[in-house]
């Protein structure tokens, strides 16, 4: 199918005339949304209440060829090389997973814990930081904290480097295998993390958009020890984390009890609860060490 014209409305028809058979309306509508935010500036409102105008050739072409990287299954946020995540724009490639809605509750919780006092004296450190989302929004929102982040892959910390450097965030990234090195001899007040939790076993269900293009390396964990990583991080905790000092995971709901247990049974922590998502799940757990 053709463009019928420039106008707005033309092209938001040729969207879904091309990709209603890959993505539900809302979500189609959103995408859509997206693009015009990027090449054309436009808000929401802007193209509900501007879809009757013309759009400029060069800018035609720029959707067009969205629409093709779509229709291939290539996720919208690869195409346009961003992310929304918490209240900052986020530069994305296929080296780091898309920033998911669920962490940021995590990022929220964390915030609205009301834990770090006092804050200058606070350090953080993320672990398996993937684009930097998560340490870079609490540096931002906990400017007096040091904050660290540490991810295996070296493609990672690159986009990890630069998102700092472009929201003016000084958080300091280094390259760590958390599965077979030690971490340097440093306690933190806050160990944070969300690791690859998804089973080997789950990615026959999953969608292309996600196995064909997101890292496996940060979403996949072997069948045989799917809290492997949960379980290195506890340990770490115990010559890593200060005394009364936090942990936080986002948890793959079907062994967030396993992760819990495991918790309890290392003997280090005061309590460890676990907290539900917005939609109810077993999503994290918050823990505060003896």
């Amino acid at each position: 199918m053709k463009i019928a014209s420039n106008k707005l409305s033309d092209l938001f028809s040729f969207y879904k005339s091309e990709l209603s058979l890959i993505y539900e309306v809302n979500e189609l509508t959103s995408i859509f949304e997206l693009v015009c935010e990027r090449y054309l500036q436009f808000t929401k409102i802007d193209v509900k209440q501007r879809q009757f105008e013309n759009v400029n050739q060069s800018d035609v072409i720029k959707i067009y060829d969205t629409c093709l990287e779509l229709k291939k299954g290539t996720p919208i946020h690869y195409i346009l090389k961003e992310a929304f995540f918490y209240d900052s724009v986020f530069e994305v490639s296929s080296d780091v997973l898309i920033p998911r809605p669920e962490s940021e509750e995590l990022v929220d919780i964390v915030l609205k814990s009301n834990l770090l006092h006092p804050k200058s004296n606070t350090s953080i450190l993320d672990i398996g930081s993937g684009s930097g989302c998560i340490p870079i929004i609490l540096k931002k929102h906990i400017s007096e904290a040091s904050v660290f982040g540490i991810d295996i892959s070296e493609k990672a910390l690159m986009i990890a480097n630069s998102n700092a450097k472009k929201l003016k965030q000084e958080v300091t990234f280094f390259k760590t295998d958390i599965l077979t090195e030690i971490l340097e001899n440093k306690r933190y007040s806050v160990i944070i993390s969300n690791p690859p939790y998804v089973l080997q076993s789950e990615s026959k269900l999953m969608d292309n958009r996600v196995l064909g293009y997101e890292p496996h390396l940060a979403l996949f964990v072997k069948d045989t020890d799917p809290i492997i990583f949960y379980k290195r991080i506890i340990d770490l905790c115990s010559s890593n984390l200060e005394e009364k000092g936090w942990l936080f995971f986002e948890l793959n709901p079907m062994y967030a009890e396993q992760v819990k247990n495991y918790a309890i049974a290392s003997n280090l922590f005061i309590f460890s609860d676990i907290l539900q998502d917005m939609s109810g799940k077993q999503r994290f757990l918050k823990a505060q060490k003896k």
